[in-house]
């Protein structure tokens, strides 16, 4: 953890969870605010200075999906680390891509849940100080595609591309580092900030919806690459102007 006491927010209107959840942050000498409807929890974030949002999607007043939704069109960017006590794949999905950064499903154990939150700062750690390094905070392109990591923005030609947060960073894993073989585990460690037996799946489920995002046919890629039986890498052949055409699907 960093010297630096980090501030987070906790929306939840069952008072245990949050009472739960707040007294194992605080012992990781964390600043912790509570909100217990999501009106109230709009208000604190629209304030800004946090450094983590956990946000439970059934809340009375605005919804959590509305008031992830609102803090990701806001120029400001801050980690949202999604609680719901549901469990379907849909509910999941439509949180990750309101631009959740990442998602427990009740029941959690407070263990896993710390083990999350220790992993998304050490994202911000790893890139935080790094926002000021030219070669960090430079543009990146490869054919046509363009990424703005100061902006976290993606553009093709001239579309903008809409992509969640943790699309957003292992697209940019990838294209800092063309070329590179990646296994589903190397990422879960890289991106995710964690690696558990059985989580790979989640790998494979952001690539598909990253394809379908920033491909033009996603079943025959040319931006991320399928290396069989190894992971998945970023087209080394792709010049910076205009885009080339690779094989590799998967």
């Amino acid at each position: 953890m960093p010297d630096v006491s980090r501030k987070i927010l906790i929306v939840e209107d069952n008072k245990d969870i949050a009472d739960l959840v707040s007294l194992h942050l605080r012992d990781l000498d964390c600043e912790v605010q509570l909100a217990a409807d999501g009106n109230t929890g709009y208000e604190y974030a629209s304030a800004g200075g946090w450094d983590l949002i956990i946000l439970d999607l059934m809340l009375p007043g605005m919804e959590g999906l509305e008031l992830c939704r609102r803090l990701r069109a806001r120029e400001h960017y801050t980690p949202i680390l999604m609680l719901t006590a549901k469990s379907s794949e849909v509910d999941r999905v439509v949180g990750l891509e309101m631009g959740a950064d990442d998602y427990l499903t009740k029941p959690f154990s407070i263990r896993e849940l710390i083990a999350r939150v220790k992993a998304i700062f050490r994202r911000l750690e790893a890139l935080g100080p790094k926002q000021a390094d030219s070669e960090t905070a430079a543009r990146v392109t490869a054919g046509a595609m363009s990424i703005d990591p100061e902006k976290r923005s993606v553009a093709i030609g001239s579309e903008e591309v809409e992509l969640t947060a943790r699309e957003f960073d292992l697209l940019l894993q990838f294209a800092r580092n063309p070329g590179r073989v990646y296994s589903r585990q190397q990422l879960l460690d890289l991106v995710w900030g964690y690696g558990h037996d059985g989580y790979e799946h989640t790998v494979n489920s952001h690539i598909n919806r990253l394809r379908a995002k920033i491909e033009q046919d996603p079943s025959n890629p040319e931006y991320v690459l399928t290396v069989w039986g190894v992971g998945y890498k970023f087209n080394d052949r792709l010049d910076a102007g205009a885009a080339g055409r690779a094989t590799g699907t998967g």
